[in-house]
């Protein structure tokens, strides 16, 4: 199983007890949904290596105990304390209407309601305190912030994402 085929879910973020159990930081809204998985793919170096689960139990709201077939021992545990979990990318729940994942949204052109074609989304950086649409437009990068008054309309049928910015925001990257 290859990343790019895959979504990230969690990781795991410490040992649970001497036998081998971890805590995963479930990484959703919707944390119930995985309760009752029968395996995972744990990234090791770069390679996603599937563990099956024994058992497994939700606590304190995203938080999941787990304790893997052939995870018996602390330094077992120990082993992947810190690895990410990804499931396929078929498992993802279907959404409806105006709501995306940020993997299904990547080469959508943007088309801001004041300004027009904005540029093709190209990235969907998650990585600051508030999510920015990366847009490609020519040579020049566009950043927008990923807020919900500002998208107005995803039409996943035609690859297009209709936002509405402040006045003046797209220009600073055009001057």
């Amino acid at each position: 199983m290859q990343k790019e085929d895959c979504f990230y879910l969690g990781s795991i973020v410490k040992k649970h007890s001497f036998k081998g159990e971890v805590i995963i930081k479930l990484d959703t809204d919707e944390p119930e949904l995985y309760r009752n998985m029968e395996s995972v793919f744990v990234d090791l170096g770069n390679n996603l290596v599937p563990f099956f689960i024994e058992k497994s139990s939700l606590s304190k709201g995203t938080m999941l105990r787990v304790k893997f077939e052939d995870v018996n021992t602390e330094e077992d545990a120990d082993a992947i304390v810190k690895s990410g979990i990804y499931l396929p990318l078929s498992l993802l729940p279907k959404l409806t209407g105006d709501k995306f994942y940020y993997h299904e949204v990547i080469g959508f052109t943007v088309i801001d309601t004041n300004h027009g074609e904005v540029g093709t989304l190209v990235n969907i950086n998650d990585k600051s305190a508030q999510p920015l649409l990366e847009i490609e437009r020519g040579e020049v990068e566009i950043f927008i912030p990923m807020i919900d008054d500002f998208i107005k309309k995803v039409d996943k049928t035609n690859k297009i994402i209709e936002v509405e910015t402040p006045e003046g925001l797209i220009d600073l990257y055009l001057d």
